[in-house]
């Protein structure tokens, strides 16, 4: 995406990909979404009661919203790329979650929630979560080095390994907690 858009800072990718937690923790904060755990509180081993934040509808709105902003800022293509980001979150949250994930806010008209379950195989989502993330590294590796000049080339790397080993790290803190 930012090979497409260079325009667009890597920090507005980075909070847009996590666009859906970073406003979940004042609702969570305010008493209107809540996490709780389940089983013995392992990996995965929770339901996230985010009936706004993570509602497809309430992802939607946060999408257009930053695709707004991101628009007004950088550009019409840009702020599509961003909204994308931001759903993207979404999709992948889909893929990991219990079904806990309404359609619409506040879980309005009690449809089923969604969510596939994949933390429910320790295993297989710890392996998805990896491949992200050395997926994300890879790209991001590959961009900068081919079109960062000689000057900034460390820079960028340094940033990188930073970046990729933040991830590791949370990973790993999350694993084990």
């Amino acid at each position: 995406m930012k090979s497409k858009t260079p325009e667009l800072p890597l920090w507005s990718l980075i909070v847009s990909s996590q666009l859906l937690d970073i406003v979940f923790i004042p609702f969570n904060l305010a008493g209107v979404e809540s996490i709780m755990s389940i089983g013995e509180g392992g990996y995965g081993d929770v339901i996230i009661y985010a009936f706004y934040t993570h509602s497809f509808l309430g992802a939607l709105l946060l999408a257009l919203l930053a695709a707004g902003l991101a628009g007004g800022f950088w550009g019409k293509k840009s702020g599509v790329i961003i909204g994308f980001v931001v759903l993207s979150h979404w999709i992948l949250d889909l893929i990991v979650h219990r079904p806990d994930m309404p359609i619409l806010l506040g879980n309005a008209g009690n449809f089923p929630l969604l969510g596939f379950g994949l933390w429910e195989s320790v295993f297989a989502s710890i392996l998805f979560e990896l491949l992200i993330i050395i997926a994300g590294a890879i790209f991001y590796f590959r961009y900068a080095l081919k079109s960062s000049g000689h000057d900034h080339r460390g820079k960028a790397i340094t940033a990188g390994c930073a970046m990729t080993a933040f991830l590791f790290l949370s990973f790993v803190l999350n694993l084990f907690s």
